[in-house]
């Protein structure tokens, strides 16, 4: 027997209808918790601005990236491939802090 899928009624704010643009992301963790500071670069200025900060469960994370992930199969399959250019400046993007660029 399979269980009943519960509906779910999210409200969706105004202010947040309006969305945040982030040209850039990092992201740390604890035991306990994945942090994701997405933040606004200009290139070639020194210094960027954090516009939200999300702070999860890992177990939540690693559901959020499968959703990502299969999100971008769909847009791929029905736009094409993403293309990452690689003339970008490495300090500049969706960046893990603890990873040194090779």
């Amino acid at each position: 027997m399979k269980p009943e899928q519960q509906q779910i009624n999210i409200e969706l704010g105004e202010k947040e209808a309006e969305g945040i643009y982030s040209n850039m992301a990092m992201i740390t963790h604890s035991p306990s918790e994945i942090i994701i500071d997405f933040a606004r670069i200009m290139p070639g200025l020194p210094k960027g601005k954090v516009y939200a900060r999300v702070i999860m469960t890992p177990p939540h994370a690693k559901m959020l990236l499968g959703a990502l992930e299969e999100n971008i199969k769909k847009f791929e399959s029905q736009f094409g491939a993403i293309k990452i250019h690689g003339g970008e400046q490495r300090n500049i993007g969706f960046t893990d802090p603890g990873h040194k660029a090779e």
